[in-house]
Parts: structure tokens; sequence; C-alpha cells
């Protein structure tokens, strides 16, 4: 497999700016080529070194999650158009500020192209590459949705919300507001504004009514 044993990440402005080129450039040559397309690749489209690249992911597998769980959290990002999941918790009206969320997650989830072909890499790849599989399960669902974990973390840290299990936490609130989104597009059938908003309107709800405290 193609690995190197485990470090810290480097740290830092410059290493930040690193890591973006690595997971932009692996982004596109994993649509381009699948999983299958090699680090040194990766690194000559980064304009890095292969050892940069270990230092920062320290195996493809990881590279991969990475680059994957990037894109579904994309839309709830701080430096997008999309609204800044980290001042949730400064929010004075919640409800209003995760239907904003939920709508700019929804948008995305049935607009953008890019993210739906790496969601169908996904599963294509876990039949050919079982140690991407492995990976990815490990990762968890606050590592596939880290800044709607943190948001969340945070919520509940400030006393704005009871969550007693983040994990759980995570998926009902994916479930609830992007994953209908989500099943609708990837099998061609087109979900309406309309319909779409009551689902994340109602969904907000029914998130709050379990864990407002």
């Amino acid at each position: 497999m193609d690995d190197q044993p485990p470090r810290p990440a480097p740290a830092g402005a410059r290493a930040a700016r690193k890591r973006q080129a690595v997971v932009r450039a692996a982004r596109d040559l994993f649509l381009r080529e699948g999983f299958g397309v090699g680090m040194d690749a990766i690194a000559a489209e980064a304009g890095v070194s292969k050892v940069t690249v270990y230092n920062h992911f320290g195996s493809k597998e990881a590279l991969f999650t990475a680059v994957v769980a990037g894109a579904l959290d994309e839309p709830l990002h701080a430096d997008t158009d999309g609204p800044d999941l980290s001042r949730l918790a400064d929010a004075e009206d919640l409800r209003a500020a995760l239907v904003d969320a939920g709508r700019a997650w929804a948008l995305a989830v049935r607009t953008d192209a890019e993210g739906r072909a790496l969601r169908t890499l996904v599963a294509t790849e876990l039949h050919r590459f079982p140690e991407l599989g492995r990976a990815w399960r490990s990762h968890g669902p606050a590592g596939h949705h880290p800044a709607v974990a943190d948001a969340l973390r945070t919520l509940a840290d400030r006393g704005r919300l009871a969550i007693p299990d983040l994990e759980v936490a995570v998926l009902q609130l994916y479930s609830l507001l992007v994953f209908p989104q989500m099943v609708f597009e990837q099998y061609g059938t087109e979900l309406t504004e309309e319909l779409s908003e009551r689902l994340v309107v109602d969904g907000v709800e029914m998130f709050l009514r379990r864990y407002a405290p």
C-alpha cells in the first residue's frame, strides 16, 4: 500500500497554502484518473515534493478522504460565499442561522457537478481499493464533516445545544438537511426548490426540537 508512517502535519500559513494546493491537485487528478493515480503525479500537479504530500497526509487514502470531506463541507467554509458555521454560536437567532446554512448546503449538493462526481468516485473506488474503504470508515462522521462537527461542538460547549453524542448529531443534521437532496440528484430526479426549502426548514426544526437545551 502506498503509505508512510504518520507524523504531525506541518503548521503555519505557508504549510496551509501547500496543503490547499495538494488537495486541489489531488481533487483534479482523482476526478480525471481515479484513486489509482500516483502520489508523484499529485505532487507534481501541486508544485510540491512527494515528501511534502506525505508530511501533510501520511497516505493516499488519507489524502483521498480529505479531498472528499472537503467537498462535502465546502459550502460551509468561512472562505466561501456560504454561511460561516464558525459564527453559529454567536448568532442571535440560531434557528434562522441554521436554516441559512442548510439552504447553502442543500443548494451546493443539488448544483455542484464536481461534488457529485466525487461522490460517484467514492462508490466506484471502494470496490477496487478495499483499503480506501477502511480509511473512509475509520475517519468517522465528524471527520467526514469537520465544519459541521466543529460548529456543533462549539454550540454544545457554549450551552446553546445539548448534544450527548456528537457523531450521531452530525449524521442526523446531515440526514435531515442534505441526504434527501443527494439521493434525488444522484439518481437523476430533480428536487424542486420548494420541496428543498421545506426539507431544510422542517429539518432544522426537528433538529432543534431534539437538541435545544
